[in-house]
């Protein structure tokens, strides 16, 4: 069993856990609680890790990541500036400065979608920052997490049982590499469902 421990991230980040091996989480693309959007993260052994129960309508403009006790861990919020949205998502409970900032990728010649995420705080950006990208098909359903470097550091990809038998689109595995911020993860996983009126 992977030993999950706070990472030493280079942002702000203050509630981050990351594991020393590789960890593959599945998502639920639904809510459990009752009349509510949202999705439900499971580990391997079938515990609800992480979740969100989105009372309001799909594509909400302020969406809450939690742990399993209901504690918001990190707070998505949408910003209606640019044509293609800006995301923001903050770890702090006054959300006074982003944690990170998600936006298209303004390249027509792209056969795939490109999100951009920058990590830092605005003051940090010019002197320390991390650049990330969510790449993948124009359905939203499968897609990869890569640093800057082009390393992949997630992928999102439909489930599969036992018998190599594809399960419906509401059923996701996600793998995370070693090192790899696991709440930065799901929240990067939350905003691209919002993005393609997912959730």
């Amino acid at each position: 069993m992977a030993r999950i421990h706070p990472c030493i991230p280079s942002s702000s980040s203050s509630s981050s856990f990351c594991s020393n091996e590789r960890e593959a989480y599945t998502i639920w693309m639904k809510s459990l609680v009752l009349n509510s959007n949202g999705y439900t993260v499971y580990n391997s052994k079938a515990e609800v890790v992480f979740r969100i129960d989105n009372y309001d309508t799909k594509r909400s403009n302020e969406v809450y990541l939690m742990d399993l006790r209901g504690n918001v861990v990190c707070t998505i919020l949408r910003k209606k500036l640019l044509r293609f949205g800006l995301w923001e998502c903050y770890n702090d409970k006054d959300c006074s400065e982003p944690w990170f900032e998600v936006g298209k990728a303004c390249n027509f010649f792209m056969n795939h979608s490109v999100y951009n995420a920058l990590v830092g705080t605005n003051e940090a950006r010019s002197l320390c920052s991390s650049k990330h990208t969510m790449e993948g098909s124009f359905d939203g359903l499968e897609f990869k997490i890569k640093d800057g470097e082009g390393r992949v550091e997630a992928e999102v990809q439909r489930k599969r049982s036992s018998s190599g038998v594809v399960l419906g689109e509401d059923v996701l595995l996600v793998t995370i590499e070693p090192h790899v911020d696991h709440i930065f993860v799901m929240a990067l996983v939350a905003i691209h469902a919002l993005i393609h009126h997912r959730m």
